[in-house]
Parts: structure tokens; sequence; C-alpha cells
């Protein structure tokens, strides 16, 4: 256990409690938190978890913009549906991720646990990138991912990093709530 690790959960926490609150804060926090991850990842030898958080940084641009521009005349942001043939593709998207991550790190790095790491790091992206589309399901995958994580992160010896997981998985069943409840009713959500 770190100082670096320490900040990094209390960052992280924050960001995805704002992402759950759907307040638009949660766009910059989650930025810094990607930085401190990466520096902590690197450190650990999880490099597709490390590379993911360059990515994430990129995603979170990506979700901040996505945001901003679907907010409403009256400042609401709405919930949008995913479409299986989105879900499926995503999906898809996500195993052929985890095969290309999972072989290089395999074979060109000393990654600890390249397979696990890449199937994690492949899904994420795939449930970041529906988060900022903004679908409720997304927070189904980060339940599942977020669950998996737990184990990796206590095997790796990061405690910290692990109860933050579980945490977020908390964070995640209320996330899913709220965003189903408002797209089950029609109603759109507050962004600030």
């Amino acid at each position: 256990m770190s100082l670096l690790e320490m900040i990094a959960v209390a960052v992280s926490f924050l960001g995805i409690w704002l992402t759950a609150k759907r307040v638009m804060l949660c766009w910059p926090v989650n930025l810094v938190a990607c930085a401190l991850y990466f520096k902590l990842f690197l450190d650990v030898r999880l490099y597709a978890d490390m590379a993911l958080q360059a990515v994430f940084g990129l995603a979170v641009v990506y979700g901040w913009i996505v945001w901003a521009r679907g907010k409403a005349a009256m400042g609401r942001i709405a919930i949008a549906p995913l479409a299986p043939m989105q879900a499926g593709a995503g999906l898809v998207a996500g195993a052929s991720g985890a095969l290309i991550i999972g072989w290089y790190t395999s074979h060109y790095t000393n990654a600890a646990l390249p397979w696990l790491d890449a199937a994690l790091s492949s899904y994420s992206l795939v449930a970041q990138f529906w988060t900022a589309r903004r679908h409720a399901a997304s927070w189904l995958a980060w339940i599942a991912l977020d669950t998996v994580y737990v184990g990796m992160f206590v095997f790796k010896g990061l405690w910290l990093t692990a109860g933050l997981y579980a945490a977020m998985v908390g964070l995640a069943v209320v996330g899913y709530r709220r965003w189903h409840e408002s797209a089950r009713g029609g109603a759109s959500w507050l962004s600030t």
C-alpha cells in the first residue's frame, strides 16, 4: 500500500460516485484518476491496465464532450438505450481486443497476468464507451468487470485498490438503478 495507491483510490471513488450521481464534474476527476492509476499499474507491471488508463483518458475526454453535447435546452441529458446489435458488437470487440492484447503482453512483456489483465482492459473499454454514450447497460458491464478486478488486485497485493473496486461494484449497482429507472420512465436526468 503506497501513498500513490491511497490517492488514486480516493480520486477514483470520487469520480465514480460523481458519475453515478450524473454530475459533469465526474469527467475531470476521472481524468486525474486515470493518470494516477497509469503510474500505479506501471509500478506493479499490469501493463494492459496501464495502457488502458491512457486510453481511458481519451475516453474520458470523449465522454465529457458527448455528455456536454447531449444536454437539452433545459440542461438535461437523456439516457440512450443499448440496441442488441450494439451490445453484440461491443462484446465481440471486447473479445477481439482481449485476444490481441493478451497475445501481445504474454509474448512481448513481463506482464504479471497477461490474459486476465487483457480481457479486463478490453472489456473495460467497451464499458467506458457505453458509459460515454449514456447506456444504462454500461453499469451491468462495470458490475461484472469490477467484481473480477477485485480478485486480480487482491492477488497482486493492491488491497486498497481491491477495496475501491469492491465499493465500485456497489456504486455500479446504484448507477444502474438510477439510470435504468430514468430510462424506463422516459425521463431525462440532470447533469449537474
